[in-house]
């Protein structure tokens, strides 16, 4: 018999609740009801649901408060939102916060169980696909090191957009590796043989911007002694890069508009419209919605360069390949300046995984030859970390010291060494010779269900001990609670 899947509905009506058991009440679902946002939330550290059915009105907290909670803790179940106030600009904001989809009371019973039967077969495709992925994940692409999952998801979108002449709009803090994308992007597309121009909006002073994309003829202001030919004319028939364009100036974005639209422009001073074939790849580390809102960037520009979103995660959600980036700057860096380098303490990984990267790569980058130049040996100590990594470790950098690397000097009066050896040896001891041989399955399902108690069911921080995809664990956990069902 096919398992059902579970639903968890938080609504504080109990005429709804009512009304949305009989809509489902012949649907292959298990549906769980909570009146209030904190006892959804002690239900979610239990249990994770397919799917979140979440009214805005609560209570105790507002249904927002509870959806950014539910992302913040890395909780997969996608969330619908249901409302009385519905609107675009609400629609917009939820989707923005995490939302999948939005409804509007009174729900229809029909809407209602499509909205639910399709977001469910969605991640159940999605689960397909991601174990399929991760029998051909890659490890580096195209100028990325890293095969976290959500990198996967990246090269995925290069592979797909690059062949095409759509726009793409790359988003990500500052560090992560914006132009590195768009030069894959630019590599992966029939153009690779032709320029790859990039110009960052936001380091040019306003008055030259113009001059910088278009190119300005002989006198056409004070300085201009000849013409000059701008980044618009030296990628024709390649790719145009605009890095940080929520930065350029809302007159000038008129004109890049209308250069978009048509591919034709002026040089500043001139007379004469020239044309090119050029294909466009921005980005900014700014929200460009919030941008759209504040009316610092034009809304017709945003939908005009948003075709194919392409957000870059942050270094500290990218998990073990920080370790792969800082291993491979460590080796290059080492061999440039003679030196023995060749790899990490275990307790300095650590450090390294958990430490937030508030500038991603560029900071690590700077990081591992600042340790390079100052140092030597044949694996980085803590001590060689420089400021603010090498400062006193916190309580959780300690734990997972002494979970992650019994070798290290820093678990021998560390009592957590016990929890390390309950986590690592689920297999219960006999002083029978005889060996005790349980079913692989079993064991793993025992020492993560161990780790997850020990982490007071923070499956995040399970994960990471455990050294595993979040995502690999939450669908476990979420398969043995459909079971238990």
């Amino acid at each position: 018999m096919k398992s059902k899947c579970r639903v968890l509905i938080v609504e504080d009506s109990l005429p709804l609740i009512q009304m949305y058991k009989q809509y489902l009440a012949n649907e292959p679902i298990n549906v769980a009801y909570k009146e209030t946002g904190e006892s959804a939330k002690q239900y979610l550290k239990e249990h994770t649901p397919h799917l979140i059915l979440l009214d805005l009105k609560l209570p105790d907290i507002s249904g927002n408060q509870l959806l950014q909670w539910i992302k913040k803790q890395g909780i997969p179940s996608p969330v619908v939102v249901v409302t009385s106030h519905g609107s675009v600009n609400t629609a917009v904001e939820l989707m923005r916060q995490g939302a999948i989809d939005f409804l509007e009371k009174p729900v229809n019973a029909d809407r209602l169980k499509t909205t639910i039967n399709n977001q469910l077969e969605r991640s159940r495709l999605q689960g397909l696909v991601e174990d399929f992925q991760s029998n051909f994940e890659r490890s580096s692409y195209r100028g990325f090191i890293g095969g976290s999952l959500p990198m996967q998801n990246v090269y995925r979108i290069i592979d797909a957009a690059g062949p095409s002449k759509a726009t793409v709009f790359i988003t990500g803090e500052s560090g992560t590796g914006k132009e590195v994308c768009a030069e894959a992007i630019h590599q992966q597309s029939p153009r690779a043989e032709q320029p790859f121009v990039a110009i960052n909006c936001g380091a040019i002073p306003r008055d030259l911007m113009e001059s910088e994309i278009f190119g300005h003829v002989k006198g056409a202001f004070t300085g201009a002694s000849a013409e000059r030919k701008g980044v618009a004319a030296q990628a024709d028939g390649g790719t145009l890069f605009l890095d940080e364009i929520c930065e350029m100036d809302l007159e000038l974005q008129k004109k890049l508009l209308r250069f978009i639209q048509t591919g034709r422009f002026q040089k500043v001073g001139g007379n004469k419209e020239e044309r090119v074939d050029i294909r466009f790849i921005c980005a900014t580390n700014r929200d460009p919605l919030e941008e759209v809102a504040q009316g610092r960037f034009r809304e017709d520009l945003y939908y005009r360069l948003h075709v194919v979103p392409l957000p870059i995660p942050p270094l500290r959600e990218r998990g073990n390949d920080i370790l792969a980036i800082a291993t491979r700057f460590l080796t290059r860096y080492a061999k440039e300046e003679g030196k023995k380098f060749r790899r990490f303490a275990p307790e300095t990984e650590v450090v390294l995984r958990h430490y937030p990267w508030p500038g991603n790569v560029r900071q690590l980058q700077n990081v591992v030859r600042n340790i390079v130049v100052l140092h030597d040996g044949d694996a980085v100590s803590i001590k060689q970390l420089p400021p603010p990594l090498n400062e006193t470790l916190s309580d959780h950098e300690i734990r997972a010291i002494a979970l992650e690397n019994p070798q290290s000097s820093l678990v021998t009066d560390t009592p957590e060494s016990d929890a390390k050896e309950m986590i690592a040896n689920p297999l219960p001891s006999a002083a029978s010779t005889e060996p005790v041989i349980r079913p692989l399955c079993d064991i793993e399902r025992e020492a993560i269900q161990k780790t997850i108690a020990y982490c007071d069911g923070n499956v995040l921080k399970a994960a990471v001990l455990l050294k595993i995809s979040p995502s690999t664990l939450y669908r476990k956990k979420q398969a043995w609670e459909t079971d238990e069902a």
